[in-house]
């Protein structure tokens, strides 16, 4: 598998950056759909945050390589 490699062309803090937001955007629609039938979706702010902050993280050192390439 090409993923795996030290010298490939993909950017795995990209791909991990873009699933936990994938995941976010998910558990946003279901509560919005759950709060539109009538119930509350519990969702622990602890695990929220933590994605919030996998996706922050990731992103910003992405960006920062992209950038800092000499």
């Amino acid at each position: 598998m090409e993923i795996f490699k030290n010298d490939n062309a993909w950017n795995e803090k990209a791909i991990v950056g873009f699933i936990a937001f994938s995941i976010m955007c998910f558990i946003m629609v279901a509560d919005l759909v759950t709060g539109w039938v009538g119930t509350d979706l519990v969702i622990n702010e602890f695990v929220y945050d933590s994605f919030v902050w996998v996706v922050l993280g990731s992103f910003g050192i992405s960006g920062v390589e992209k950038f800092a390439k000499k």
